[in-house]
C-alpha cells in the first residue's frame, strides 16, 4: 500500500522497498514559503515513521534548485543519513550547493551566542582604549617634537635655509591679527577680577589691595594663560586646517617629491612665528588686563590711575612679570607643535580635517592648562 500525501514537492512511499521519499518540482525562492508550510505539515503527520532516517531519497524529480530550495531540503531531511544518501545521488553542482548550505546551517547551529559584556567590563574596556590612544598620542607627539628640534638645530647652523618670508607672514597672521581679540578679552577679564576683588575685600576694609590682586594675577597667570587658550582656539586650529587641507590635496607629497622637507617648509615657520608672537601677545594681555583693573578701580573704588600705578610700583616686583613671560615661549611651542602634528595626521577627507582640528584645540587647551598648573606649583615650591 502506498501512503502518499497530496504534497506537490515531495511524497512518502512505503509500498516500495526500501521506503522512498521522492522530491519533485521546483525548489527555488519563489516557492520558499509554500515549501515551508508543506514541510511542517509533513513532519507533523509522518514524524513517527522516521523520515529523518529514510533508507532512500529520490531527487530525480527536482527540476530546479537554488540556495533557498537547498535550505528547505536540509530542513526536511536534517543532517543525518538521509541527506548523505541524497548527496551521493545528486549531480555534482547540486550536491556541492546542498553540501555548502548544510555546512552553513550546521555551523550556525553550533555557534553559541556571544555574551553581552557587563557595564563594568565595557567601561573598563573603554578606559583601556582611551589610555592606549593617549599613550600613542604622547609617543607621536614626542617623536614629532624631536623632528622639529632636529630641524631647528640644523637650520640654525645654516641660516641661508631660513624662510624669512614665511615666518613674517605667519607672524602677521598669528600675532598682529590676534591683538584686538587678546586685548579685548584680557581687558574685560581684568575688569571682572577687579570688581570681584573689590566686592570681597570691601568686607575687610582692604579694597586698596585690589590693585595688588589685579597686577599679581595678570602678570603671573591670567595674561599668558588667556592668551594661550585664545591661540589654541585660533592658531592651533588654523595650523591643523591648513596642513590638513594640504595633506588631503596631496600638496605635502608634492613637496616631498621636490626634495624638500615638509618640517622645514611648513612647520618651522609656524613654530618660529608663534615663538615671536606669543610673548608679545602676552605682554599686550598684561597691559590690557591691568588697564581693565584701572578702569574699575577708578569708577567703583575711587582709586585714581595715579594712585593705582603708585601702589603697583611699590607692591609688585619685577619677578612676577618675568615668571609670566617665561611661560609664553613654552606655550607657543606646544600650541604650534600640536596644531602641525594634527594637520599631518589628516587622512585625506573633509571629515578627517574637522576631526583633527577639534582634536588639536582640545589637546592644546588641556596641555596648556596642565603645564600652567605644574609651573605654578613649581614656582610656589621654589619661593618665586
Amino acid at each position: 500500500m502506498t501512503q502518499a500525501s497530496d504534497f506537490e514537492f515531495f511524497s512518502w512511499n512505503t509500498h516500495s522497498a526500501p521506503n522512498t521519499l521522492r522530491l519533485q518540482g521546483i525548489w527555488t525562492l519563489d516557492n520558499y514559503t509554500l515549501l515551508g508550510r508543506q514541510i511542517e505539515h509533513f513532519h507533523a503527520e509522518y514524524a513517527n515513521l522516521g523520515v529523518l532516517s529514510a533508507d532512500h531519497v529520490d531527487a530525480e524529480g527536482i527540476t530546479a534548485l537554488d540556495t533557498a530550495g537547498a535550505s528547505r531540503i536540509v530542513e526536511l531531511l536534517g543532517a543525518g543519513e538521509a541527506l548523505n544518501g541524497l548527496l551521493a545521488t545528486l549531480p555534482a553542482e547540486r550536491g556541492a550547493l546542498l553540501q555548502a548550505v548544510a555546512a552553513t546551517k550546521r555551523d550556525a547551529g553550533t555557534k553559541t551566542p556571544k555574551a553581552r559584556p557587563s557595564l563594568a567590563t565595557e567601561l573598563l574596556g573603554r578606559i583601556g582604549l582611551s589610555m592606549e590612544r593617549a599613550w600613542q598620542q604622547s609617543a607621536m607627539l614626542l617623536g614629532f617634537m624631536g623632528l622639529t628640534l632636529e630641524a631647528l638645530v640644523r637650520n640654525s647652523v645654516h641660516p641661508s635655509r631660513w624662510r624669512i618670508t614665511s615666518v613674517v607672514a605667519q607672524i602677521e597672521d598669528t600675532g598682529l591679527n590676534a591683538v584686538p581679540i587678546v586685548a579685548l578679552l584680557t581687558f574685560m577679564v581684568g575688569a571682572v577680577i577687579a570688581f570681584l576683588g573689590a566686592t570681597v575685600l570691601a568686607d575687610f576694609g582692604a579694597t586698596v589691595y585690589t590693585v595688588n590682586l589685579v597686577a599679581f594675577s595678570f602678570l603671573r597667570e591670567f595674561a599668558v594663560l588667556l592668551t594661550a587658550i585664545l591661540m589654541a582656539g585660533r592658531t592651533a586650529s588654523a595650523f591643523t586646517a591648513q596642513l590638513g587641507s594640504m595633506k588631503a590635496n596631496e600638496e605635502i607629497d608634492a613637496i616631498r617629491m621636490l626634495g624638500l622637507n615638509p618640517i622645514e617648509v611648513l612647520v618651522l615657520p609656524r613654530i618660529l612665528a608663534l615663538l615671536v608672537s606669543m610673548p608679545l601677545l602676552t605682554f599686550v594681555g598684561m597691559i590690557s588686563g591691568i588697564l581693565g583693573g584701572v578702569l574699575v578701580c577708578a569708577v567703583a573704588l575711587d582709586i585714581t590711575p595715579t594712585m593705582f600705578f603708585s601702589i603697583f610700583k611699590e607692591g609688585i616686583e619685577l619677578r612676577h612679570f618675568l615668571l609670566g613671560m617665561v611661560k609664553a615661549p613654552i606655550f607657543a611651542y606646544v600650541i604650534a607643535l600640536i596644531g602641525c602634528l594634527e594637520g599631518f595626521k589628516v587622512s585625506g577627507s573633509a571629515q578627517s580635517v574637522g576631526e583633527h582640528t577639534t582634536s588639536a584645540v582640545v589637546q592644546t587647551i588641556f596641555i596648556v592648562i596642565l603645564l600652567d598648573a605644574l609651573a605654578a606649583l613649581f614656582f610656589m615650591e621654589m619661593g618665586w
